[in-house]
């Protein structure tokens, strides 16, 4: 049962979207990409709200996501999250095992 999280981080200034730029450009996000467990680790701007930032970060379970919160990256996105004064809104989504319903799919364009 995945786990997806969908953290909307606030800021002034642009600050939010520096944060999502640093946090890919020190390394950090591909860190975090090839951490055990990690299904998806992406950021996007909302286009109504040039202050926030979504990530949408999605792991295989809750060890998963326990063991990436005792990882160094922590320190360093902590950090980053302070050095840009970034407030977070968190939304968490536990995946649906039987995917999407039959009476979906026609609406689905593949």
């Amino acid at each position: 049962m995945a786990i997806t999280v969908n953290i909307y981080y606030s800021g002034k200034g642009g600050s939010a979207r520096k944060f999502a730029e640093e946090m890919v450009s020190s390394g950090v996000v591909a860190a975090i990409r090839a951490e055990s467990g990690n299904l998806k680790y992406e950021y996007f701007f909302p286009m109504d709200d040039k202050e926030t930032v979504l990530l949408i970060d999605s792991w295989k379970n809750q060890q998963s996501i326990d063991a990436h919160h005792a990882s160094p990256m922590m320190a360093k996105i902590i950090e980053l999250r302070e050095k840009y004064d970034l407030h977070m809104k968190v939304e968490r989504y536990v995946s649906d095992e039987a995917g999407i319903p039959e009476s979906d799919q026609a609406f689905i364009k593949k």
